[in-house]
């Protein structure tokens, strides 16, 4: 603890002889307990930058995990749009290049059976089945819209024989923005 105080001490005089004599005679008014203050605040901010030091290189390093040799970042990406009235699905590779592409509307549903979980699953399943064709083993989903066929699109994919990495949800929530339509009466 002396050393610390050593340390403070010095500082301290050190920033008096730059041009600020204010800051030695304002430590010198509050006596020790100012000194043994400011040891303390150097003695946490040197152990925080210190851990802070330590942590680093794990963060900057890359993840090692790997399915068929690829990052994460190179896995395949499905995009499920679920709407009310109809469920798209789109497989991806990671630059973009599509795989495969089904709706439930080609899937043979029609009218108000293409809102339904089942013609999701459907689509889904179809979707896995081209994207294995080519070559695709594990696939990212990304998720957008509030229809009924979110859950079962996502199952359709396992069941098509894609394994899921991770789920992620894109939904667009508006912060207020447009208003909107009026109630329904029924």
């Amino acid at each position: 603890m002396s050393a610390v105080l050593a340390v403070a001490w010095q500082r301290l005089l050190g920033a008096a002889w730059g041009g600020r004599t204010a800051t030695l005679c304002r430590g010198l008014r509050t006596g020790p307990q100012r000194l043994q203050d400011l040891a303390e605040a150097t003695a946490a901010k040197e152990a925080e930058n210190q851990s802070t030091t330590d942590l680093s290189p794990l963060i900057l390093q890359r993840n090692s995990m790997r399915w068929d040799s690829k990052i994460y970042e190179e896995i395949p990406i499905a995009h499920i749009k679920a709407t009310y009235n109809n469920t798209h699905i789109q497989v991806v590779s990671f630059d973009n290049r599509p795989f495969a592409r089904t709706s439930c509307g080609t899937e043979g549903f029609q009218n108000a059976k293409k809102g339904t979980a089942i013609a999701a699953q459907t689509a889904a399943m179809a979707a896995a089945v081209k994207a294995r064709g080519k070559g695709v083993l594990h696939v990212r989903v990304m998720v957008k819209g509030l229809g009924p066929g979110r859950k079962a699109a996502i199952k359709g994919l396992t069941m098509g024989g894609l394994e899921v990495i991770s789920i992620t949800d894109n939904t667009p929530v508006p912060h207020n923005g447009c208003r909107p339509r009026k109630a329904r009466r029924m």
